[in-house]
């Protein structure tokens, strides 16, 4: 796939059926960088910043421009979380300052801390307020700009199709929405057939998100949605290539699931990149999510209890890689059964 594949789409140069685009999501305090860039070097259409609170940003918080940073990922897409026009607007102009190439707008967190505040999938509850939000936006950045949404905020007001169809009349260049009310959380199952009326309500294109945990799932739910392609979240948790082998499948490519030896170089690189971002406290402590991902991946039983809580609390990186690599191979260095494949 071109590496401008998913930006040609948002420009409306080419077809997203054609092939459609498979995109990590953005995750809180998941999507980090060496994340995004190991998902993206494995073949993921295109992969978003996690949720960087945009008036921290417009203040020049330094863990919110780490959050934002982009170098080594193209293309480069930042997701912006607020309640008010003015520092949304600030914040987008300092992201495509330092590199951004798109602007996705958060209207989809349904987290408490995120919500409480009036940002989020809260905004599926003013929409007036929403498309203040997405015009200061789109009015202080040249880049294409998106947004992520749910259906709505509960099954009493499914209204994604009303905010993508004020996404669209603002110029944004595509909206991507999740199977389910915020009032759902991650409870039950993801509906794509209920994205197809947000599909059929705008002409730009329409990302279908939750559930999709491989390549069969993404066929049902671009199935299913109508949707012009798909965005992978929770499932690319400890197999940051899973994004890369879907969007392979869908494009009729045979792409073999990474080796064991190659699943541990992977994890030791995602591991080592957060140390060298944040630092030997923080980053063992943004790790700890990743390690714990990757290990479950690795299989039933790839590490004993007790080295499994020593690799999740060591402050040692020599002792953290030893154990990584342990998952994945026996202590002799011997390979172990291989991963399941994508297909």
């Amino acid at each position: 796939m071109l590496v401008d594949h998913y930006l040609s789409v948002l420009r409306g140069g080419v077809a997203a059926t054609e092939v459609p685009p498979v995109l990590l999501a953005p995750l809180s305090g998941v999507t980090d960088l060496h994340m995004r860039r190991i998902a993206r070097r494995c073949g993921a259409s295109a992969v978003v910043s996690e949720m960087v609170a945009a008036a921290e940003l417009a203040r020049g918080d330094a863990e919110s421009q780490l959050r934002s940073e982009g170098a080594g990922v193209s293309p480069h897409v930042v997701q912006l979380a607020g309640c008010a026009p003015e520092p949304m607007a600030r914040a987008a102009r300092i992201a495509v300052e330092t590199g951004a190439d798109v602007i996705d707008v958060n209207m989809g967190c349904p987290a408490k801390t995120v919500t409480g505040g009036a940002a989020g999938s809260a905004l599926m509850r003013d929409l007036d307020n929403a498309e203040r939000l997405l015009g200061a936006v789109r009015g202080a950045v040249e880049v294409p700009v998106t947004v992520k949404m749910r259906l709505g905020w509960d099954e009493a007001s499914f209204n994604a199709a009303g905010l993508a169809q004020r996404a669209e009349r603002l110029g944004l260049n595509a909206v991507t929405v999740h199977g389910r009310t915020r009032q759902q959380f991650y409870k039950g199952n993801a509906d794509w057939a209920a994205i197809r009326a947000v599909v059929q309500a705008v002409r730009i294109p329409v990302f279908a998100n939750g559930d999709v945990t491989g390549p069969e799932e993404a066929r049902a739910c671009l199935a299913a949605s109508g949707a012009a392609g798909v965005m992978v979240g929770r499932a690319a948790q400890g197999r940051p290539w899973l994004v890369g082998q879907i969007a392979a499948a869908l494009a009729g490519e045979a792409r073999p699931a990474p080796s064991r030896e190659e699943c541990a170089d992977i994890a030791c690189e995602h591991y080592e990149g957060l140390i060298a971002l944040y630092g030997p406290a923080m980053g063992a402590r943004h790790a700890r999510k990743h390690l714990a991902s990757y290990v479950d991946h690795a299989g039933p039983g790839a590490l004993a209890t007790a080295d499994r809580t020593r690799l999740l609390t060591t402050a040692d990186p020599a002792a953290a890689i030893e154990l990584l690599r342990k998952a994945f191979l026996d202590p002799d260095g011997h390979v172990l059964e291989p991963l399941g494949e994508a297909a």
